[in-house]
């Protein structure tokens, strides 16, 4: 790793990676010498985690660099031992690891080899004390963010409306190119939407697909109503679909979305359980409790959702938005989501609501 890229600092740590700054420490096709990029190392230690891994890694080749606003996969780089790293081929994924989460066990090139020679591993054991030869990790080299994730970014800033409808606008055009590869992302909330800061404004980066799931054709049209069925994502931001254990369709994502906008443009925020950090996001108030929106309408898809908000406001308060961007909000938000928009016409809604302003 040394040899090809410096870590700096840690800047993130998951339930399952951890991300470091680092430096390109020579030109190649790994980067230019002196780039900064993000890298996330992901340890193969369990079925269920080099599944995720897959994903994430997947959902990203299929990216690739083509869109402004969904993050840049650089490289990829298989680590089998301590200092042991290799680079892989950008058509491929990596055998033993496909193998691992079909299995449900963690597969080894070792132990693969005997199981196709009896007779050679008796003849040629393993040394004493050599661990048979696995992936240990995979290394995502990708573009660095330097302004923090979008809870980060909004809430250590005055508002500012343009600026606000600048990272709708940005976030409606990435649903708009990964619906249309097929790419539903599953997990949309602040912490996993990242900030670039440039001379012309923020760039925002949609990030980290490791519950995404890639399905057949654009998830925008008839492939839209092919229905996933695992529960996952973030409370304050899940479906009511989602909350209730359905079936459900890339329409989720237009849910989690419309919670983020909304959160964004009446800067509502909360204090998760645990943490006296506040984040983005809007809810519903049950007495002394507040209960995220989708699982308040999956208990009463009646509930009628009061957009804009004047309660849950975080201070110094934004200028309420305009009764087109409340209405497109209350249509993301619907319990139905055959009702949402897609993310097609979201993206045009956006488009024409802004430039009318």
């Amino acid at each position: 790793m040394e040899q090809v890229y410096r870590l700096q600092r840690e800047v993130g740590r998951g339930s399952y990676g951890v991300v470091f700054e680092g430096h390109v420490m020579e030109t190649g096709w790994w980067g230019c010498r002196g780039d900064t990029v993000a890298i996330k190392r992901l340890p193969c230690c369990s079925p269920e985690s080099i599944e995720l891994y897959l994903q994430e890694l997947w959902a990203m080749r299929a990216t690739a660099s083509s869109h402004p606003n969904v993050i840049a996969l650089h490289s990829c780089l298989l680590q089998t031992g301590p200092k042991m790293l290799q680079p892989l081929k950008s058509d491929k994924l990596p055998l033993d690891l496909v193998e691992s989460a079909l299995k449900g066990r963690v597969v080894d090139k070792d132990s693969k080899s005997q199981a196709r020679n009896p007779d050679r591993s008796r003849r040629s054991p393993v040394s004493p004390g050599k661990p048979p030869e696995r992936c240990l990790a995979l290394w995502l080299v990708m573009e660095y963010c330097d302004g923090g994730d979008l809870n980060h970014y909004i809430l250590s800033q005055s508002p500012d409306i343009q600026r606000n409808l600048q990272v709708v606008q940005q976030l409606s055009s990435a649903m708009a190119f990964l619906h249309g590869l097929g790419i539903v992302h599953r997990d949309l909330k602040p912490a996993n939407v990242l900030v670039c800061l440039t001379r012309s404004g923020p760039v925002i980066k949609v990030a980290d697909f490791g519950l995404s799931k890639m399905v057949e054709g654009p998830a925008d049209g008839d492939q839209s109503r092919l229905a996933l069925s695992s529960t996952c994502g973030s409370d304050f931001y899940m479906a009511p679909e989602v909350w209730a254990g359905h079936s459900y369709t890339a329409q989720a994502d237009i849910f989690s979305l419309g919670v983020l906008f909304w959160a964004v443009l009446e800067r509502i925020t909360f204090l998760e359980d645990g943490s006296n950090e506040e984040q983005l996001g809007a809810y519903v108030e049950k007495g002394r409790w507040i209960a995220p929106l989708g699982e308040a309408l999956c208990q009463n898809p009646a509930l009628q959702l009061v957009i804009p908000s004047r309660t849950r406001r975080a201070p110094p308060s934004p200028p309420t938005p305009s009764p087109e961007l409340c209405a497109l909000l209350l249509d993301m938000l619907a319990f139905d989501p055959e009702t949402r928009p897609t993310a097609l016409q979201l993206q045009d809604r956006v488009y024409s609501t802004i430039d009318t302003r």
